[in-house]
């Protein structure tokens, strides 16, 4: 049995399989993304879903949807689910008995005396979705039907019955192509073997997704469909389908298929299935290289969330070193502005230093400075003479703020406000602060000549030594303060002191060190990740439910976040060594009992702060993935020390 499997039960319980969704990527910014049933439940599902250059590289939903019907003496069985708001049609999942996922998703259906089975992939660096149909047993001949839903729509809008759409077709290899709009690509469908093409242009109205709704949002559109493939098929027999943006050879379909099948990799445990989850959210062209925050609707190419994940996603997934460095590049080349002058990720620009650390793990430390240097020289150069979300104090700490803008990585909002705007000086921004200089003074020290930066980082070091304890040190709760601002300090217990801890170089004492670590395991760790707040706090909402403001307060007000265990496991073992050994696994161990759940073969985004944890948000964080692919990395490696 397939690691990744459902059975029929759990199948056709609706309730049950329309919240676990399944994801393929072409790891150059395209996905296909349904339900394990194919039923869409987000106005972010579709089977073929690309960025489209001319619209700034949005992406964009062409295909939304196949139905499949089967023919089997003059009965039509259609195999399709669709939700209609309050009735499903047609209900093709009770013909559903298997779904696998390894390493490509399969779904076997039984009907009319037939064992039909779909599988798909989504082909490396191109935009073309192949899905392999194959009549497994039959006990009569059959006709097999493919009716495509086409949307033509941007993931974050709906689209509805209109006059503008061009409803005729070209005729191609064993298919059809359609351009809805203007400025659209060509969408090729086609298909492996001599086929009819039955136009019969109409709109499917009130196509509802139930997860829109469920969060207040609009959740109906009009698809298109313009009409159905047919073809016989016969026992033992595979029919490929093709939707691309380009052309296709229709006898070359199924050696695509399979050559892709070839490079699929494996899902057959935990470890697998989180690597293939890191190499998802990675976005390789020729011209930009660049990482998903998560599927289906989080950005790609956001500074501070790469930053996050590129260690983890590339060189602690599987020592990817090339893949690494072209990210990196490209990052930089596209920040400057923000790197280097002004940025609402106020820290992010600070993070670069951790990003190096990591990657002298895997190459020669004089290399990193003589390429990257200057760039964080200029970095920490741009802070000390002041930006304008961020200026130094006299004590060597850096204070932001920024009206109505939520400058750290609690960037929430309410009615256009932050839910915590946390302007003052931020614990994590002055750790990452104090880390930069320590590690740039060091390296320009031992591979540069500028003395005079060395010796103006090491004065700020000496500051912030003798201030940072005092300014956030909360005796009576033994842990450092959030943040702190014109009204003093917020004691509020809040997971962003884990940098004081994890960072190569940290401002403060070991002693305190252990102590915040104790408060963050009593208070803020779960067995889904660390909380964002702490459930003693009476603004402490440890749902994730309900509507958007409801939802968006909880985000980091006791949601917890998976990958701040990075952090948190680095900070232990610094401290404790291999002695920490058991508790790192048994923190990362509890996610494989969700690997069947929200996302399939991935870690989600977050999840609830009360228990029993459910999953929220993004179906494959990249930042979740990165970072507990990073602590098994540090299990490894204490577990091979300790030998």
């Amino acid at each position: 049995m397939s690691y990744l499997n459902f059975n029929k039960t759990e199948l056709v319980n609706l309730e049950y399989s329309l919240q676990r969704e399944v994801l393929a990527t072409n790891m150059s910014g395209s996905y296909a993304n349904t339900t394990i049933v194919c039923c869409n439940t987000r106005k972010y599902h579709g089977l073929l879903v690309v960025p489209i250059r001319e619209f700034g590289n949005v992406k964009h939903i062409l295909l939304s949807t196949l139905d499949e019907s089967l023919v089997v003496q003059g009965k039509a069985f259609n195999l399709g689910i669709h939700d209609y708001g309050q009735i499903y049609e047609p209900r093709g999942h009770k013909y559903i008995v298997d779904f696998s996922y390894d390493p490509y998703p399969s779904i076997t259906y039984s009907v009319g005396g037939l064992v039909f089975k779909k599988s798909f992939v989504f082909v490396y660096s191109r935009n073309q979705l192949i899905i392999k149909y194959t009549l497994l047993n039959a006990n009569s001949d059959a006709i097999l039907q493919l009716k495509p839903f086409l949307a033509f729509r941007a993931v974050d809008a709906l689209t509805h019955a209109n006059t503008d759409a061009k409803v005729h077709y070209r005729i191609v290899d064993n298919g059809v192509s359609y351009k809805l709009y203007n400025g659209f690509p060509n969408l090729y469908l086609q298909i492996s073997k001599d086929n009819e093409f039955v136009a019969s242009p109409d709109w499917y109205h009130n196509v509802t997704y139930r997860e829109e709704y469920r969060r207040g949002f609009d959740c109906q559109e009009d698809l298109f469909v313009p009409g159905y493939f047919e073809m016989p098929i016969r026992k033992g027999e595979s029919i490929y389908f093709s939707a691309s943006l380009d052309e296709e050879v229709s006898s070359k379909i199924a050696a695509s298929f399979a050559n892709q099948a070839k490079r699929m990799p494996l899902r057959n445990n935990y470890l697998n299935c989180l690597q293939a989850a890191a190499h998802q959210t990675l976005a390789l062209t020729p011209e930009h290289s660049a990482i998903c925050a998560g599927f289906s609707w989080l950005p790609t190419g956001a500074l501070r969330e790469s930053f996050i994940a590129l260690p983890g996603v590339t060189l602690y997934c599987d020592g990817d070193v090339k893949t690494f460095v072209k990210i990196l590049d490209d990052l930089i080349n596209h920040n400057q502005d923000a790197l280097l002058r002004s940025c609402e990720q106020v820290e992010a620009p600070l993070r670069l230093t951790e990003v190096l650390q990591h990657y002298s793990e895997f190459a020669n430390e004089s290399s990193i400075w003589k390429k990257y240097g200057d760039l964080l020289k200029g970095i920490i150069s741009s802070f000390i003479n002041g930006r304008e979300e961020v200026h130094l104090h006299d004590n060597g700490l850096l204070w932001a703020k920024k009206d109505s803008v939520a400058l750290t990585w609690m960037n929430s909002y309410v009615d256009g406000k932050p839910v915590n705007e946390r302007a003052g000086c931020q614990v994590e921004t002055n750790c990452f602060w104090y880390n930069a200089l320590k590690y740039a003074s060091s390296m320009e020290k031992s591979f540069g000549k500028d003395k005079g930066f060395v010796a103006q980082c090491n004065e700020i070091c000496s500051k912030i030594e003798t201030n940072f304890l005092p300014v956030f040190w909360c005796e009576e709760r033994q842990h450092l303060s959030d943040y702190v601002d014109e009204n003093g300090k917020n004691i509020f217990t809040r997971p962003s002191q884990v940098y004081a801890c994890s960072l190569k170089y940290s401002p403060i004492p070991e002693e305190y060190q252990a102590q915040i670590l104790r408060v963050i395991k009593k208070e803020l760790l779960t067995s889904r990740g660390i909380r964002t707040l702490s459930p003693k706090n009476p603004r402490y909402k440890g749902d994730y439910n309900g509507n958007q403001i409801m939802r968006d307060f909880s985000t980091h007000n006791g949601s917890t976040r998976p990958w701040l265990l990075g952090p948190y496991v680095e900070g232990r073992f610094k401290l404790y060594g291999a002695a920490f050994l058991r508790d790192a696994q048994q923190l990362v161990s509890g996610f494989e009992e969700d690997i069947n759940v929200h996302g399939i073969g991935a870690v989600c985004e977050m999840y609830d702060g009360d228990p029993s944890h459910k999953p929220h948000g993004a179906i494959n964080s990249a930042l979740s993935a990165g970072e507990i692919l990073r602590v098994f990395s540090m299990i490894e490696k204490y577990r091979e020390a300790e030998q």
